[in-house]
């Protein structure tokens, strides 16, 4: 996955040294949403992340991961990359559209709470081994109140 040019990319860059990251795949059908929130929310939990943080953070995997599989070629895979750090945790997930040209809607009501629940949130595209993918990727931070 490619990440997008952000301001907390830079903040990523410094804090480096302190960044773990954990990656998932599996086919890109709808069982696999579960297990990767699943995973979201443990991640944030052993983190020591807050209850509200979890929450949100639950929520706006299963929306990533539900607007991708939608778009998805079901027989190849959904990807996903978490990176944690003391403050904040990011999830980068992509696919293989199913129909060329394929994109994710940033106009509809679960782009919309995506943007309530977390953040950042950018959609990006690409080419990686002449196969075309899509991708969502978010950071969600622990507010400081």
């Amino acid at each position: 996955m490619r990440a997008v040019e952000s301001d907390h990319q830079t903040a990523l860059v410094a804090d480096v040294d302190r960044v773990r990251g954990v990656s998932v795949q599996g086919l890109a059908q709808p069982w696999i949403v579960p297990t990767v929130r699943t995973l979201a929310a443990d991640l944030a939990a052993r983190a020591d992340f807050d209850l509200d943080f979890i929450s949100d953070l639950r929520m706006a995997v299963d929306e990533v991961c539900a607007a991708l599989v939608r778009l998805a070629d079901p027989d190849k895979r959904l990807r996903c990359s978490f990176q944690l750090a003391a403050d904040w945790m990011s999830a980068e997930v992509s696919v293989v559209p199913r129909e060329s040209g394929a994109q994710v809607s940033t106009t509809g009501f679960g782009w919309r709470v995506l943007q309530s629940l977390v953040d950042e949130v950018s959609v990006s595209t690409g080419d990686e081994d002449a196969t075309q993918w899509v991708g969502i990727r978010l950071v969600k931070k622990q507010s400081s109140g």
